[in-house]
């Protein structure tokens, strides 16, 4: 509950009151007077609570902005991850091929030496 949703009700509650008495002692003056201020106070209210549910809303879209942050970084780490695994693998298979032709030729040379 915000400031104008307070402030509306407390309007509200006095202006209740003003009409009532105006109206009990024949004021019509003081009863428009709190009739008056029931409807500014409605309307304050009605604008609190748009405020708030304007700010339910944008938190709940940070939230769930945060969340997908979240949950994209995570998905880049396991991404870059794998990408340097196959990196590694792609370097050590060709570190043992070039080790396994070199040691073929140096048994071919061997054999014919």
């Amino acid at each position: 509950m915000n400031h104008s949703t307070v402030e509306g009700k407390l309007d509200q509650l006095k202006g209740s009151v003003k009409q009532t008495v105006g109206e009990a002692i024949g004021n019509d003056k003081l009863a428009n007077s709190g009739a008056i201020d029931q409807v500014k106070g409605n309307a304050k209210e009605a604008w609190g609570n748009a405020k708030d549910a304007a700010q339910s809303v944008s938190n709940d879209i940070s939230a769930k902005a945060a969340a997908k942050h979240a949950e994209a970084k995570e998905h880049a780490a396991e991404t870059a991850h794998d990408v340097r695994e196959k990196v590694t693998a792609t370097a050590q298979n060709a570190k043992n091929a070039v080790r396994d032709k070199a040691e073929e030729i140096k048994l071919n040379h061997q054999r014919s030496a």
